[in-house]
């Protein structure tokens, strides 16, 4: 990604006031800086041909006020760049959130969620001094030359034409060093990505790495990839440390060239005392925007580089559709229809659905069965419309869902993941994701109807007692049955169960089942059936997979 990306400067059309501030300012300054040059070589020259303290008191007076206004200048342009960045950062994380939540609430993209909360925490704070600092220094290093050199050329033209030639060498090492930097930076990025994922990864599975006494080996090879993240961040410092003495030097060189210049002409008579003053003063004015540039450049490096991949989540197709402007039928009354459904995740080649025709009239219940990897679960995410198909349509009363609000439809919707997430909250919070409106009573019979009110009343702090993370731990059974509860106090026409019972062992397995066929009461439901014994009451029975209904399905109906 290019330091001056039109893709990451899009995202700063909300502070373009800020930005056309820190403009102004930057053009008060180089007046601001011309000025300075100007009184401190009139007073120096005054002094050398014998002036009094009265004679100059007047230009020092302003000389103080000339420095006071720069300092103020330069504190206002740092206040309106952090300003300016603060707004952007909070815009780009919250998008990147929002990206992540409303368009891809299933993620297809390969995106781990080590590096989403990497890029949205640190990543994002990295691009606080591009924004800051860098962008505002660009404006001072496009004004600030240009303004030196026009007034040098005014009061000598031959200073001029030297710092002319000089000035290039700045920008083109800059360039050069830059060029290798943006790899390194990027390499940088690489391994915090790793890093993030790999330590996430690491904490999801403490308890496994210890059963199969692992735990050593996996903390060997944290520190084996934190030591990678240490040599790519040694090494962009000491890229940084190279670039700022090779520009100091160009500088330096550079202001050189013209104090030789200028010192052999003043000897000589050719030029004036307070002339020459001038242009030596203004010299390391010259480079100085440049140098400063330089050394924000690399500031910003790792927030450069990890844009790209921000900015690559952001552009990123959606795999959830958009949703129209119609409200679609209710499920209790209407058909909802797959007509030949397909779909293939961005990651493998294939076709997960290839063709798929399936009906759920009002008030059916039907078992979606087949093999790990048919699909079933992804004709979830397609009901929901977390994904949208590659080829098809999915209807409800004969309208494309397509073309229907989706937060109204899934308010229809009442959906049981096969793993369940508990939020960190109460059994009774948690119960009311259903239905944030629901009163006590109403939760505590969805609990007793979802067979949950008796483990829930046992618990320390009953209904109240805190679970989720960091909370008091569920058993699989027990989180699977306030799943449950959710669907019943949502109470919606069309119900979606991923293998409810799946990892239970037989008694919680009967107590899912007896709760679901008190769910089934009045709903449409698609059962993605994990034991054969599950779909006996279903009205339909649909496989996937390109295979016929195994026995074993049709002995236990």
């Amino acid at each position: 990604m290019r330091a001056l990306d039109q893709r990451l400067l899009r995202r700063a059309k909300p502070v373009r006031r800020l930005l056309a501030a820190d403009v102004a300012l930057g053009v008060l300054a180089a007046m601001l800086v011309l000025v300075q040059a100007t009184l401190l070589a009139s007073i120096v020259a005054a002094a050398f041909t014998g002036a009094s303290l009265a004679d100059v008191s007047t230009r020092l007076v302003l000389l103080a006020l000339t420095f006071s206004a720069r300092a103020a200048v330069a504190w206002a342009f740092e206040v309106a760049g952090r300003r300016a960045a603060s707004t952007v950062l909070s815009d780009l994380r919250l998008a990147l959130i929002e990206r992540r939540l409303r368009d891809q609430p299933d993620p297809h993209n390969g995106a781990e969620a080590g590096e989403i909360a990497a890029a949205a925490i640190q990543g994002v704070d990295a691009l606080e001094v591009y924004f800051g600092r860098y962008l505002p220094q660009v404006v001072l290093a496009a004004i600030v030359p240009v303004a030196v050199l026009l007034y040098v050329g005014g009061i000598d033209p031959t200073s001029a034409g030297v710092m002319l030639l000089t000035l290039p060498l700045v920008p083109v090492f800059m360039w050069l060093i830059g060029r290798y930097t943006e790899e390194r930076t990027r390499d940088r990025w690489f391994a915090l990505r790793l890093l993030s994922s790999h330590f996430l990864d690491v904490l999801r599975g403490l308890s496994t790495l210890q059963a199969f006494n692992r735990s050593r080996a996996q903390a060997a090879v944290i520190s084996e990839v934190g030591d990678r993240y240490r040599r790519t961040t040694m090494g962009t410092l000491r890229i940084g440390f190279l670039s700022g003495s090779v520009l100091e030097l160009a500088a330096t060189l550079g202001v050189a060239l013209v104090a030789v210049t200028v010192g052999v002409r003043m000897a000589d008579g050719g030029l004036g005392l307070q002339a020459g003053l001038t242009v030596l003063v203004l010299a390391p004015e010259l480079y100085l925007p440049l140098r400063q540039l330089g050394s924000q450049f690399h500031a910003s490096a790792d927030g450069i580089a990890v844009a790209e991949r921000i900015i690559g989540l952001l552009d990123a197709p959606a795999m959830a559709p958009a949703g129209g402007r119609l409200v679609a039928p209710s499920p209790a009354d209407a058909a909802v229809r797959l007509e030949g459904v397909s779909f293939a995740y961005p990651s493998r080649p294939s076709l997960v659905l290839d063709g798929l025709d399936l009906e759920l009239l009002p008030g059916e219940t039907v078992a979606l069965v087949g093999p790990s990897g048919a699909g079933k679960s992804t004709v979830t995410k397609l009901l929901l419309g977390f994904a949208a198909p590659t080829a098809g349509r999915i209807t409800a009363g004969g309208i494309d869902l397509r073309k229907c609000r989706l937060n109204v439809w899934r308010q229809t919707v009442a959906w049981v993941p096969q793993q369940p997430t508990m939020f960190r909250g109460t059994v009774a919070d948690n119960i009311r994701l259903g239905d944030a409106r629901a009163s006590g009573l109403a939760v505590r019979d969805a609990a007793a109807l979802a067979g949950a009110d008796r483990f829930v009343r046992a618990l320390p702090d009953g209904y109240e007692t805190l679970i989720g993370e960091g909370g008091r731990p569920l058993s699989a059974g027990e989180r699977r049955r306030v799943a449950l509860a959710r669907a019943f106090v949502r109470d919606a026409p069309l119900v979606i169960l991923d293998e409810p019972t799946a990892d239970l062992d037989r008694t919680s397995a009967q107590v899912v089942a007896e709760a679901i066929e008190r769910l089934r009461a009045g709903r449409t439901v698609l059962l993605i059936a994990h034991r054969p014994e599950l779909v006996q009451t279903a009205d339909r029975l649909v496989a996937l997979g390109g295979e016929e209904t195994p026995v074993a399905w049709k002995q236990a109906r």
